[in-house]
């Protein structure tokens, strides 16, 4: 059975200003859809939805991204570039030999740009990793309902891998920040090769809670973690 198409969808007070952000962080093209503004993924990088929302930023965010550079001058070069796009230095306690830069987008969503040579995310493109805050048992579900490879299970941490590499999926494993709120960011499936009921029949068997069903057809689930995450209508 093909894999659902996986894209993670930020809600944002200014849509098309944000995913502007976001092209010039990736290099990708904007495009407008139905919900909102996306910028299309491939077989092995994500793709980046933003949408109309007005959800509070309480705390940091319980997912964020990490992308990963080639060099000192290509983290560096990143570094400026988004400042330049109106992001800004966050400090989240981090510490001075760590050779990551902390940042915030516009609207504030915490994301990394990770140092050079960094084992982990090696071969993993530009956008390297979507970190998550959760629990084990739902990065076994992820790996479940995406149909991806385990690519990492140690210590309660958990990560997934599309078969065809690139962007990895992971989870810190506890202690698990409190969830308050609907959260900012979040997942949406496109089913491959099947119909919407049948996938949402097959997340529920798998462990996902049934939320509700919008106007527009698309079904509101939540992960064993809580997470809200939505399946596209066919």
């Amino acid at each position: 059975m093909p894999s659902p198409l996986l894209t993670v969808t930020f809600d944002a007070r200014q849509p098309a200003h944000l995913a502007r952000f976001w092209a010039g962080m990736l290099d990708r093209e904007v495009v407008k859809d139905a919900d909102g503004v996306l910028l299309p993924g491939t077989d092995t990088q994500l793709g980046l939805r933003f949408v109309p929302g007005r959800t509070e930023k309480v705390g940091p965010n319980l997912m964020h991204l990490h992308l990963t550079s080639a060099g000192p001058a290509d983290q560096q070069r990143q570094v400026a570039t988004a400042l330049g796009l109106g992001g800004a230095h966050l400090d989240v306690g981090q510490r001075p030999e760590e050779g990551h830069v902390v940042l915030a987008d516009p609207e504030g969503n915490e994301f990394c740009v990770i140092e050079p040579g960094n084992g982990f995310l090696a071969g993993c493109g530009l956008l390297g990793e979507v970190a998550c805050d959760g629990t084990r048992k739902v990065g076994l579900f992820w790996s479940k309902a995406l149909g991806w490879p385990l690519v990492w299970n140690q210590d309660q941490e958990t990560a997934v891998q599309s078969p065809h590499g690139g962007t990895k999926v992971a989870w810190g494993g506890p202690p698990v920040a409190p969830k308050r709120g609907r959260n900012r960011q979040r997942f949406d499936l496109a089913p491959a090769g099947v119909d919407q009921q049948s996938t949402v029949d097959r997340l529920v068997a798998l462990g996902a809670t049934r939320l509700e069903v919008g106007a527009d057809g698309v079904v509101v689930l939540a992960d064993p973690d809580g997470n809200e995450f939505r399946v596209a209508a066919d």
